[in-house]
């Protein structure tokens, strides 16, 4: 299996190493089933001549490997505009998973946010964000959502007698 190094925000590797690492190939295998995993696979290009391979990075990637199609032993390059797609499209992962599960948790199962931020952090091993900026955001993100409908303006009126 191939592999290549990644540098992106850590909160996404600590979440990405959570849910996806395989201990026995000692990598992050994205399954093929997701849009990330085909998102990577569009990304990789042919590796410059004058590149040489990443030595650092917060993240082990397995490339996506095919029956038919690009050769991971060949095309394992990702360059900066592609990690920072990717690092987006995780992102995007990210947020949908903890929101759902917040949602879910104080709507049915009657959670508070703070328990279920606290696990979430726990399943997945993420120690860069603090509860606080996870709840935040859910606030944020459940503003855009469901606005409130604006109530008309009463206005004073004197009564003559």
């Amino acid at each position: 299996m191939v592999t290549i190094r990644l540098h992106i925000k850590n909160h996404l590797a600590e979440y990405l190493n959570g849910k996806y690492y395989h201990r026995d190939k000692g990598c992050v295998c994205i399954p093929d089933h997701l849009d990330l995993y085909h998102k990577i696979w569009d990304l990789l290009l042919k590796r410059p001549d004058n590149c040489p391979p990443e030595r650092f990075g917060n993240i082990i990637l397995g490339l996506p490997d095919r029956r038919i199609g690009k050769d991971p032993a060949t095309y394992n390059y990702l360059g900066e505009r592609s990690i920072r797609l990717i690092e987006r499209s995780i992102e995007i992962l990210f947020f949908r998973e903890l929101h759902e599960q917040l949602d879910f948790n104080k709507r049915e199962l009657n959670i508070q946010y703070q328990d279920t931020v606290f696990l979430f952090k726990a399943k997945y091993g993420i120690e860069s964000l603090t509860d606080d900026a996870l709840i935040k955001d859910f606030y944020r993100y459940r503003e855009l959502i469901r606005q409130r409908k604006v109530r008309r303006k009463y206005e004073k009126t004197s009564r003559k007698r």
